[in-house]
């Protein structure tokens, strides 16, 4: 059983799965093609990510794939916390350049649906944070993209500034948003 929820952007969704309790612990079905269809979610999913940070205070994104490789996300928490954000780069769109940040808990059965035309990143709010999540075309590194994820103009409350944040290499060579190609026209 699955709940869908909207946001402040309404293409990004918030999925509550029925978590079920006892003395050993918990069990959470985190997807099942039926229910999720059932509920108005059609992408397919065709890759399965995980990643791990170790510090508190990593920022992985701004990220996106364009065309004919461009992603959908489907993003839980195993372990930690986060603090994500998905931002809305389709043109034609009436929140183009909007964002919305959603804490993710390992803690909770919570997922996030972002769909084709936005960037995501997250931040980890706990150290030895795991992330899962589900895409809907391959990895692509010739239509990888990302924007920086700090760019003021975009007015992203992350939880670090430039000088505490954790990136890779990649991340810290990202351009502006005004500086971005009409990717999602």
């Amino acid at each position: 059983m699955i709940e869908v929820k909207g946001t402040a952007l309404p293409d990004v969704k918030i999925i509550r799965m029925k978590k079920f309790a006892d003395l050993r612990g918990h069990f959470v079905e985190t997807y099942n093609r039926q229910a999720f269809a059932a509920a108005g979610i059609e992408e397919e999913f065709v890759q399965d990510n995980l990643s791990l940070s170790i510090k508190a205070g990593t920022v992985r994104g701004l990220h996106f794939q364009i065309a004919p490789y461009a992603q959908a996300k489907l993003i839980r928490v195993v372990r930690g916390c986060i603090l994500d954000v998905a931002l809305d780069l389709r043109r034609s769109s009436s929140t183009y350049g909007q964002h919305v940040l959603i804490e993710l808990s390992g803690d909770d059965s919570h997922q996030i649906l972002i769909p084709i035309g936005f960037a995501h990143g997250f931040c980890t709010l706990e150290p030895n944070t795991e992330v899962h999540y589900k895409v809907t075309a391959p990895y692509s590194a010739d239509h990888d993209r990302g924007l920086a994820w700090d760019d003021p103009a975009l007015g992203i409350a992350w939880p670090v500034n430039a000088q505490q944040a954790v990136l890779s290499d990649k991340d810290t060579k990202n351009p502006l948003f005004s500086e971005l190609p009409p990717y999602f026209s």
